[in-house]
């Protein structure tokens, strides 16, 4: 089981070498551990944790300890700001992984990362703003993610609706630029194969109760209802939805792949309900990390975020490592160095970290293939993904479709004509 993280820094001991370079490495995380998106930012900062101790357990940074310092953002835009802040001016990070939340990431890193020339890799925010900031030369090369935009979510979303024969489908959608983005996007998804929507209706977040919401969503008879929420919300939310009488074909974002949310509702109310996710790809790399996440928690890693946190921190320490001087600029400058495709590939774990670790002294060039694939940072710091669809079988989350990245990409590439 996960363990509740404290506000606290984390280090493995090394004992009393000498350091090349001060000593520990301070790594800065900024994630939601309270509020709406606590129980899927608990399991995301654990995640994180876990890639520093293998990465310390390899011999850490430079020969220093890493010291994973988190910071609750509470899943709110002001509070992410100031914690954000605090890391890298009381702290003096020089990379900070976080936010969950688009609303989050965004203000962090216009305000915080590219202001102090902080390296911002975000396992999660998958809003298409930070590719148009990136394509105006606004991120200035600073940011980061290890997880696919809004434009694979919508497209999935409505593939699912469709697929399923659904002609009208009413969508609930988070007050946020993560949910805006991804309503809008599918509501022209779903126009472009041939269904219609009934309803666009937002909410905002940690609300008591969303009947409001809810009994205008039901306006217009929907057959279908696409939700896009986090799990306490969207709990709450779907409760209320069925209460009302609203169907149970209900087609679900990422961040509700949580035992948490199915526990909310309870399974039984959720059999029709389906859902996507990015997929791993099939390679040895994702599956050596499945087991090696199943060894630290007792479960396997279901649930979003997970995956990708774990890149994420595990990419910038070996860009940290093939520095010289760790600072912002060539953090952001080594990423993709040791993620690049003509390099020699390294796989998760603290063996992988140590030969990569041993590449890197050598001069070398290397490839991290790690628990979401190969990585591949284009010149916006996006990466492209394969998806997975998925259901509930009685309590458990089972796989029901997998399309590769190219297969993704073909599917946009048919939206966007």
């Amino acid at each position: 089981m996960f363990r509740k993280l404290g506000l606290a820094a984390f280090a493995v001991a090394f004992g009393t070498a000498a350091y090349a370079v001060d000593c520990p490495i301070k790594l800065g995380a900024i994630l939601p551990v309270s509020g709406p998106m606590g129980q899927v930012g608990e399991r995301i900062a654990e995640t994180g944790l876990f890639a520093v101790e293998q990465f310390n357990e390899a011999g850490g940074v430079q020969g220093c300890p890493v010291e994973y310092v988190l910071r609750d953002t509470q899943g709110q835009s002001a509070v992410g700001v100031d914690a954000a802040k605090s890391l890298v001016d009381l702290d003096g990070v020089q990379a900070l992984i976080g936010a969950v939340s688009s609303g989050v990431s965004l203000p962090v890193l216009t305000s915080v990362a590219v202001p102090s020339k902080v390296v911002q890799v975000s396992c999660c925010s998958s809003s298409e703003s930070f590719t148009a900031l990136a394509e105006e030369g606004k991120t200035e090369g600073y940011w980061f993610r290890t997880y696919a935009t809004n434009r694979s979510q919508s497209a999935m979303g409505a593939k699912l609706v469709t697929d399923s024969g659904f002609e009208r489908t009413a969508v609930i959608y988070v007050n946020t630029d993560f949910g805006v983005g991804l309503a809008r996007r599918f509501e022209q998804d779903i126009a472009k194969l041939g269904g219609s929507i009934t309803a666009m209706v937002a909410y905002n977040e940690s609300q008591q109760s969303y009947r409001a919401e809810v009994t205008k969503a039901l306006e217009g008879s929907p057959d279908s209802l696409y939700l896009v929420a986090f799990p306490v919300d969207g709990a709450t939310i779907t409760r209320e939805w069925l209460a009302l009488g609203g169907t149970d074909n209900l087609i679900v974002n990422n961040s509700l792949r949580s035992d948490d949310y199915f526990q909310a509702v309870g399974s039984q109310y959720l059999q029709n309900m389906q859902g996507y996710d990015s997929a791993q790809p099939r390679l040895p790399s994702v599956d050596s990390f499945n087991e090696m996440f199943e060894v630290r928690f007792d479960n396997p890693p279901n649930g979003p975020g997970l995956h990708s946190v774990y890149d994420a921190v595990t990419v910038v320490l070996l860009a940290m490592e093939a520095s010289g001087d760790i600072t912002g600029d060539s953090i952001r400058d080594n990423i993709r160095l040791v993620t690049s495709p003509d390099g020699i590939e390294v796989f998760p774990g603290p063996d992988g970290i140590a030969r990569a670790k041993a590449l890197l002294s050598e001069g070398k060039t290397i490839r991290y293939v790690g628990a979401t694939g190969a990585l591949a940072f284009d010149e916006n710091g996006d990466v492209q993904a394969p998806k997975m669809t998925w259901k509930l079988d009685g309590d458990e989350n089972v796989e029901t479709g997998y399309l590769s990245t190219a297969e993704v990409a073909e599917l946009i590439k048919m939206l966007d004509e």
